[in-house]
């Protein structure tokens, strides 16, 4: 979990859980599979023109920077207090509606981790301009943020 070098990730509990396991799968089916198709593409011939060989080893760079990434991410993952998230007040972990300024639609985020995304939610960061004034506040408020176009205003019509 996180030290003070590393650089902090809330996560909840789940969301934690199941990087683990991904991270487990990658560092040992994963690699594995990918093993076995780059030498099934060796054995193919020249391999300077050798279009599974080349798509393998692109596979496996992509899954060996997954792998970093979630390493990084555990590393320095702090797990949440769910009842933190679950109360009225926004944090890490939180479900918001908000209604910008001179809009009538509402639209709801998850503030947190992009690994945290679940039911088609989009993310904020709680370390971004609009993440960071929004963390301890309540419905009914209205925040302001500095977003690339100027300050604009946002309602919290609700926490979840």
């Amino acid at each position: 979990m996180a030290d003070s070098g590393t650089p902090r990730t809330e996560l909840s509990r789940a969301a934690f859980d199941r990087l683990t396991q991904e991270l487990e799968d990658l560092s040992t089916r994963g690699r594995l599979e990918l093993a076995t198709a780059i030498e099934r593409a060796r054995e193919l011939g020249d391999l300077s023109e050798n279009a599974d060989y080349h798509a393998a080893k692109d596979d496996q760079g992509r899954m060996e920077a997954r792998i970093r990434q979630i390493q990084a991410l555990l590393d320095g993952a702090v797990i949440l207090d769910e009842s933190v998230s679950a109360s009225d007040v926004v944090a890490s972990g939180s479900v918001v509606s908000l209604r910008y300024q001179g809009d009538d639609d509402v639209e709801r985020y998850l503030v947190g981790s992009i690994e945290e995304r679940r039911d088609d939610l989009n993310v904020i960061s709680p370390a971004s301009p609009l993440g960071s004034v929004l963390i301890g506040r309540r419905a009914g408020e209205t925040v302001q943020y500095e977003a690339p176009d100027g300050m604009l205003a946002v309602e919290i019509v609700e926490v979840g």
